[in-house]
């Protein structure tokens, strides 16, 4: 009898932690793609990117589906997405390309990821009311790393633009439905 209410009591702590986990595996393939674009590895950066944002997508679904949403998972799930789909995508299309402008590079790449750290704050902040307001961060990262595979095709200054599309459309005022 004991062991079945041990059982229970871990099963019931690992169903209420599996939203959170998903989030520290976004956050953690985030610091993987961050090393492989310091590293030079810029594809595999581009890889673990795109595998966190799978699991973000999965960690709200996971949240919703088991009842489980909760302040603290709300935090850790924006924590991680300024890794996932700020810094590490700026430091794709900043190793890749920004660098050949030197400052200007340099500050377009931290006005992406400044733009994408108020975006989240300002999601936290309001009411869930089944809108956006702005282009969520993880979109934004996901295009910006998604514009790297382009980098033959188009000049290098078209990747400035890029930058400062995604820095403005993340904290414009725009609403959509939430999917």
């Amino acid at each position: 009898m004991f062991l079945f209410e041990v059982l229970d009591h871990t099963i019931k702590k690992l169903k209420s932690q599996t939203a959170n986990l998903l989030s520290l595996v976004n956050l953690g393939l985030g610091g993987f793609a961050i090393i492989a674009g310091i590293n030079g590895q810029l594809h595999l950066s581009l890889v673990f990117i795109f595998i966190a944002a799978l699991a973000d997508r999965f960690d709200g679904m996971a949240a919703r589906k088991l009842q489980i949403e909760s302040e603290l998972g709300k935090q850790l799930d924006s924590m991680s997405d300024i890794i996932s789909f700020g810094v590490a995508p700026a430091l794709l299309l900043y190793q890749g390309i920004l660098h050949l402008f030197g400052f200007p590079g340099v500050f377009f790449t931290v006005l992406y990821i400044g733009c994408g750290a108020f975006r989240l704050a300002r999601f936290n902040l309001t009411e869930n009311n089944g809108y956006f307001t702005g282009l969520p961060i993880t979109a934004a990262g996901c295009l910006l790393t998604l514009s790297f595979l382009a980098a033959p095709y188009l000049p290098p200054s078209a990747f400035l633009f890029i930058t400062l599309l995604l820095s403005l459309l993340m904290v414009s005022t725009f609403t959509w439905k939430k999917i």
